[in-house]
């Protein structure tokens, strides 16, 4: 599905790098992926995998991307993102393989990632929503288009990171998509800045 991705970007022609700039970082060698075979046994249970890491608090995004050919906008609630590189400024998010929205961002070859406040925690839940195809998660959640890619910007959220699509590699069960940032922003003085958290399968909030 991975590198079904990256030969439609290309077909399509989406940006690889900002506009009159050279792909600024060579391509690295992909390592060789072996699966776990029928007849083997994984050496972690996907239960205790998922307890202890659960113990790893991390922020909540929703990643979105433009609709086409008289589609709605795509979008859906992830905590796997973080920034990747300074210099070129890159981010990374991870999705499922089984994911009926990346393909969506695929082929808008663009995305946004919108930071979630504490106060939107009813926005991530409605975009956690999985398994429909006609699912309108943006009904009732007001957005605006980014500037540089058109992707929806959620209303409300205390930072979002406008962004093409780079690579795509494949990754276990999950692809790891990474970014070029094309513009960003933050609204650091709204007193709904405090990020929204996600730890041990619960929402909280900061405080400090």
């Amino acid at each position: 599905m991975a590198a079904a991705a990256v030969r439609y970007l290309r077909s399509a022609g989406a940006p690889t790098s900002a506009p009159g700039q050279p792909h600024p970082v060579a391509p690295l060698p992909r390592p060789a992926l072996r699966a776990v075979g029928a007849d083997e046994r994984s050496p972690v249970a996907p239960d205790a995998f998922r307890h202890v890491l659960g113990h790893f608090a991390s922020g909540v995004t929703v990643v979105t991307a433009p609709g086409g050919d008289g589609e709605p906008p795509a979008g859906f609630a992830c905590q796997s993102f973080a920034s990747l590189s300074l210099e070129p400024p890159l981010v990374v998010f991870m999705v499922a393989r089984t994911s009926i929205t990346w393909p969506r961002i695929a082929r808008a070859g663009v995305f946004c990632v919108n930071v979630l406040g504490a106060h939107q925690e009813d926005v991530c839940r409605a975009f956690a929503v999985s398994g429909s195809r006609t699912a309108d998660k943006f009904a009732g959640v007001r957005h605006t288009p980014s500037q540089v890619t058109g992707s929806p910007r959620l209303t409300g959220a205390p930072a979002w990171i406008d962004c093409t699509v780079r690579a795509v590699h494949t990754g276990g069960d999950h692809l790891i998509v990474v970014g070029g940032v094309e513009a960003l922003g933050a609204d650091d003085t709204s007193s709904e800045a405090h990020p929204l958290l996600f730890h041990r399968g619960a929402f909280g909030t900061f405080s400090g």
